[in-house]
Formats: C-alpha cells, structure tokens, sequence
C-alpha cells in the first residue's frame, strides 16, 4: 500500500515538472527591454517577404519570450548613413513598444550601426552585442579598394557588380534605399575603420586582441565572432568565403572578418566554429555540427536577462 502511494506521489511529481517546463522555456530569453536586430552588408530584413537574414532566430527568441524587432537600413553605405538609419528605426521601436530602452545586437556592418546608436543615444540603449563585426576592418575591403585603385576598369566593373547586387536586395527587401559599394568598403577597410573608431570608440580594447569596457556610459557591450570557414559540405556559401578567406593571409577569420577584428566589450567568445554566414544561421541553417547559431542567441538573451536588461 505506502510503495502504491509512494508510486503514485513519484509520478505526480514528475508530471507537475514537466508541466513546467514549457513555462521554463517560454521566458528564458524575456528580456526587460525588447532586442533589436541591425544586419550586415548586403543584408535584409527578409528578401520578398520569404527569405531571412537571421534565420530563424527571431522566432526561437520570441517562442521563449523576447520582444524582437528586425531592421532594414541600407545593404551598402557608410557605417555612419547606416546608422543614422538604425537610428531613426530604433527611435520608432521605443515610440511603439514604449519601452524606455532596447537592447542591440548586430552583425557584420549591423556592428559600426549599433555602435553609432548606442553613441548617439546611450540613454536610450541597455546593451549592445556585435556578432562577426570587424571593429577594425577587413582586408578583404581593403583587396577590394586596392584593385580598384590598380585597375579602375577592373575595379569599375567589380564595383559595379556588387552595387548591382545591392540594387536587387534593396528591391526584394522594400526598395527604401540606394545602395552605395564605394561608401560600404571604404567604411569597412582598415583605414575606414580607424576613422569611425576615433569618433566612436567605446567599448574598443585598448590592447591588440585584448577586451574593451564591459559598460560605457550605462551601454553594456558583447561581442562574439568565429574563425572557421569551410564548416559544412552542402553549404555552397563556405566555397565562396573559402576564397575571401585567403586575404587573410592565415590569420584566424571567419571568411570576412579577423578574429581580433570582432573584439568589442566583453569578448564571449572569438573562435566559434562558424563562419561569417553562420553566425546569422545562414545559409538556411546549414553549419557546423558542434555549435548551433540560435542557441548563442538565446543564451545571450538569457544574459541580458539575467543582468536585469
């Protein structure tokens, strides 16, 4: 009789419990203000309404509680033009959520974005985290400017190319816009860095490769990066940043971005397993089997949760 009831007891037990874990997992990313994401280069919201940029990180973050706005600034521009645009989006988010604050996370040039709003109105920002940003340019900008400066019909046509490219995802993703290569690369070389770093600097280490300032003026600043670039057979996009890799010269980098080069704030981590497209949990999912893309993002919800924001 007292092992039947001992029984029975052990199993309502364990039933309340997993009664409760829907509840568990459905506030685990509920931030106290909403998180807003700024994309990179050639990046979109989503493109005819189909395509993602983040994929399926919105959703995961939402089914576990977060209020999550997704931008669209310009795919090619300065990083300053591109902020001013984040800028005007966050001011209507905080106009329609009436939230006090928000929290930023961006992703490649979305960093250079964050970082200008959370300069521009730091009273109005709880955080900002850059994924895969390069806070002091890429050489794979600076490649491309060069050519253009050895060759101009080359570079002409190149440049053209790519602003095309721009032109299309404009179009797919709302048409607002007009993109600009020249303006997007020379922001995103090492000279171009450097300049946007002297008039914007917090949260930049001080040190070669080393960890900026956790907070700055009230912002509290992440940062992640990965330094893999031929994660997954059937992804054709590793291919192509196998090539831009080389500009590297064998540094660690993410295809587009170096390793140090991603550093700002609290550095989580700069060696992921996952390339620059990964970090987005592009394309279409596809990456290394050790890390899962969403799941960083849903931590670091957790984190800014924990921390009161």
């Amino acid at each position: 009789m007292h092992r039947e009831m001992l029984m029975k007891t052990m199993l309502a037990v364990a039933a309340l419990w997993l009664l409760s874990l829907p509840a568990m997992a459905g506030n685990y990313a509920q931030t106290r203000y909403p998180i807003v994401f700024a994309h990179g280069m050639f990046g979109f919201n989503n493109l005819a309404g189909v395509i993602e940029y983040w994929y399926g990180i919105p959703e995961d973050l939402r089914a576990n509680g977060a209020q999550v706005y997704v931008t669209q600034v310009s795919p090619l521009d300065s990083s300053v033009a591109r902020g001013e645009q984040l800028l005007a989006e966050v001011q209507n988010i905080l106009a329609i959520s009436g939230a006090a604050k928000v929290n930023l996370i961006g992703h490649s040039h979305g960093g250079q974005s964050v970082r200008y709003v959370a300069a521009i109105i730091p009273g109005q920002v709880a955080s900002i985290t850059t994924v895969g940003s390069p806070g002091f340019g890429s050489p794979v900008a600076d490649l491309v400017l060069n050519i253009n400066n050895v060759s101009p019909a080359l570079g002409s046509i190149a440049l053209g190319a790519l602003n095309a490219l721009g032109d299309i995802i404009d179009l797919l993703s709302g048409g607002q816009y007009t993109p600009n290569i020249q303006a997007s690369l020379t922001s995103l070389s090492t000279a171009g860095a450097a300049a946007f770093n002297a008039s914007y600097p917090a949260g930049l280490p001080s040190t070669s490769c080393g960890q900026g300032a956790a907070v700055t003026h009230g912002v509290h600043m992440y940062s992640w990066g990965g330094t893999s670039v031929m994660t997954n057979f059937f992804d054709p996009t590793d291919y192509l940043l196998g090539l831009t890799s080389l500009a590297f010269l064998g540094q660690p980098n993410d295809g587009l971005v170096g390793k140090c080069s991603s550093h700002l704030g609290v550095v989580l981590r700069d060696n992921y397993d996952m390339n620059h497209l990964d970090e987005v949990n592009q394309a279409f999912g596809l990456h290394a089997w050790d890390v899962d893309p969403v799941a960083l993002y849903r931590t670091q919800a957790n984190r800014l949760k924990m921390a009161g924001m």
